[in-house]
């Protein structure tokens, strides 16, 4: 059975840092498309950035606007897990922070339908 298991939210000042972490089992995901969405209340689910491997120890890796030069994606595949740092942290941040992985994805999506597999989400709380 696939699992994806968030961890590291919490709540922090802005301008703080956190770092989400994201453990897969169940089979790996080394090859795999994986991302990091979020949903903030009342919101629709939005995409954060995700990591497409090119290589043994490469990567091709895309962010949203909102995010790029604060957050950054990153995987250890030693430990099957997949990384968000998120540093300059902003109020507008908060939201519910979702890990995902797609199947046979052969590019990053930034569509979370196109995702399969979803963890159950850690939340993020930025204060002004």
């Amino acid at each position: 059975q696939v699992q994806l298991v968030e961890t590291g939210g919490g709540l922090v000042q802005a301008g703080g840092s956190l770092r989400l972490s994201c453990a897969a089992s169940g089979r790996s995901f080394t090859t795999a498309v994986m991302g990091w969405f979020r949903q903030a209340p009342g919101k629709e689910r939005e995409f954060v950035a995700n990591r497409k491997p090119t290589g043994t120890s490469t990567s091709y890796v895309d962010y949203a606007d909102s995010v790029k030069g604060r957050f950054t994606i990153s995987r250890d595949n030693a430990k099957n897990t997949l990384y968000l740092q998120m540093n300059s942290l902003k109020p507008e941040d908060t939201a519910v922070y979702y890990c995902a992985a797609a199947a046979t994805l052969s590019y990053g999506s930034i569509n979370p339908r196109d995702y399969d597999y979803w963890g159950q989400g850690t939340r993020v709380t930025v204060s002004s």
